[in-house]
């Protein structure tokens, strides 16, 4: 069973690495700032992956990657580590987490549609039932009665973006990776991201705060532990994963991020755990379940 569902156990691994990580790099933002997390995370994680690759390949950086390799990777770096988290982060300040995690929700479904059209994958009436169900359970987990419904449209609009810049660097990557080393393939994604974040930095005047942000003990001991479980493993995990199935079922099971993390955001920030989270949860391991029958 492992064997034939491959792509599908590592799209649940990323979903455990993904939680981690945004625990980490939320605790860490509120000490240091996004923008600094987002560099650090990248330049950690590059060094990790480079680690790495020097172990299992002999070369520290991905020189054998081909041109087309790095031009379709490093798109899908700008277009995903870059832009995606970029406009997702600035919906936080408009319309909250909370909202703009439901409108990500949206990712699974945009990944599977854009696959259909730039890759051909067809995916099968019982794989379309499981992405509707996990989606229907995030949906019903990251909800409340609080929620605004009448929400400013320029912040579902980033949202939406994070969502498409999501949706769309799962497309680029499978393009570009063939048949390429995953890791090796995730080190040059963050490569276009962290220059990508490099320039908006210097064009923002903010290199003061990145360098302060450093000498941040505390912080930088979340953003390390956030690095290593999400650009590092839990990325090339997602390569790997879009390498073994289709981008819309590993999109779907990277998004189950929002059921991982109930329990253990409950624990770290003491929040509690409400009956929906409980029946959502229930709901998206069920069409998790369903990719695996």
């Amino acid at each position: 069973m492992f064997q034939s569902h491959i792509g599908e156990f590592a799209g649940l691994g990323v979903s455990v690495c993904w939680t981690l990580s945004a625990l980490f790099f939320e605790k860490a933002g509120h000490k240091i700032g996004s923008l600094s997390v987002n560099f650090i995370r990248l330049l950690m994680a590059i060094v990790f992956l480079g680690i790495t690759t020097f172990f299992t390949r002999g070369i520290f950086l991905p020189t054998d990657a081909t041109s087309y390799q790095w031009f379709w990777l490093g798109i899908s770096g700008f277009v995903g580590f870059f832009l995606g988290d970029m406009l997702l982060f600035q919906s936080y300040m408009i319309i909250g987490s909370r909202t703009a995690a439901l409108i990500m929700s949206l990712a699974p479904m945009l990944t599977a549609i854009i696959g259909w059209f730039f890759l051909g994958e067809i995916l099968s009436s019982k794989n379309i039932i499981a992405i509707i169900v996990s989606v229907a359970g995030i949906i019903i987990a990251i909800s409340n009665r609080k929620m605004k419904l009448n929400i400013p449209f320029k912040g579902f609009l980033l949202a939406f973006g994070g969502s498409l810049g999501q949706a769309v660097g799962l497309i680029l990557s499978k393009k570009g990776i063939g048949h390429y080393d995953p890791v090796a393939a995730t080190q040059i994604r963050a490569m276009f991201g962290l220059l990508s974040f490099g320039i908006l930095i210097t064009v923002l005047s903010r290199w003061k705060k990145v360098n302060q942000a450093i000498t941040h003990t505390s912080a930088m001991k979340s953003v390390t532990v956030g690095a290593f479980f999400g650009p590092f493993v839990g990325v090339a995990l997602g390569l790997f994963a879009i390498q073994y199935t289709k981008t819309g079922i590993a999109s779907t099971l990277m998004g189950l991020v929002p059921i991982f993390i109930i329990v253990p955001s409950a624990i770290m920030f003491k929040e509690k755990i409400r009956p929906q989270q409980v029946i959502g949860a229930i709901v998206s391991i069920v069409g998790a379940t369903l990719f695996f029958i």
